[in-house]
């Protein structure tokens, strides 16, 4: 292999050349377009960061939510629980006091069937106390009349003796 001094030398004049013309006219287009690149792909990346850490933080916030709605449906089924169980209180108070009502109504008319039935029965012995009264009465009266007639017999006897 032969090197040729004006081989080297073309060779460096048009890579000179050629570093001069892109130099002039591509480069800075060129390195504007990798800057642009760079910023668009640093601003991407930053894009994707703030993205990554609002999913993170969306994720966190849906934790948290989800934590405190089952914190919320935990609480409303134990007021529910207490509800029910004031309500069942409150139900078997009043069933209760009906039950006492109702007794102290049912004694009530017993009370009141017997006083009527002893008035009854009272007015009845009343009325049998008078019918046998007056019978006594009458039967007396007519006893008395068989006295008499003794009596008027007996001085009929010591009347006629004497």
């Amino acid at each position: 292999m032969d090197l040729h001094l004006e081989t080297i030398i073309i060779s460096i004049v048009s890579f000179l050349v050629l570093y001069w013309a892109l130099s002039r006219y591509a480069f800075d287009k060129l390195f504007s377009i990798m800057e642009q690149r760079r910023v668009l792909v640093l601003k991407q990346l930053e894009d994707a960061k703030k993205t990554q850490e609002q999913a993170t933080q969306y994720v966190e916030d849906q934790k948290a939510a989800l934590n405190e709605a089952r914190k919320e449906a935990y609480e409303i089924v134990e007021r529910s629980k207490q509800t029910s169980s004031k309500q069942a209180e409150q139900i078997l108070e009043e069933a209760s006091n009906a039950v006492v009502r109702l007794k102290s109504e049912a004694v009530r008319d017993i009370e009141s069937e017997k006083n009527k039935a002893v008035e009854a029965l009272r007015s009845e012995i009343g009325t049998v106390s008078v019918k046998i009264a007056s019978k006594l009465l009458e039967k007396e009266v007519n006893m008395d009349n068989t006295q008499e007639q003794l009596v008027d017999q007996y001085l009929k006897e010591v009347g006629g003796k004497s």
